[in-house]
């Protein structure tokens, strides 16, 4: 049974910093991993993506800003936030893809972390 279990979130000022993790677990191979973001009354928005190859994608308000990396050998993916702002406010899902033989990438979310940036 794949689990995606995330940690990291919680109550910053603006400018600081928080570093979400989220692991990975009975899920084989692992493809694409990346992270979205969710606020209330809205759709789950993409912040950061990266290949299994190590490319990475930001959505442009959070370049400059927000680093992720994964560790495939430890199935878990990373977001660092850094001079975080009050609009990055949200709940933060991470999604990672599965790859199995034969079969489509199928994708695995996250529970979600709750990260709230006080002005």
């Amino acid at each position: 049974q794949v689990q995606l279990v995330e940690s990291g979130g919680g109550l910053v000022q603006a400018g600081g910093s928080l570093r979400l993790s989220c692991v990975a677990s009975g899920i084989g191979t692992i493809g694409g991993m990346g992270w979205y973001r969710q606020t209330p009354g809205n759709q789950r928005n993409w912040v950061a993506s990266i290949t299994s190859g190590g490319a990475t994608n930001y959505e442009e308000s959070v370049k400059g800003r927000f680093t992720i990396s994964r560790d495939n050998a430890k199935k878990t993916v990373y977001l660092e936030m850094n001079n975080l702002k009050p609009e990055d406010t949200g709940v933060y899902y991470c999604k990672i893809g599965r790859i199995q033989l034969g079969r489509p990438e199928s994708y695995y979310w996250g529970q979600g972390t709750q990260v709230t940036v006080s002005s």
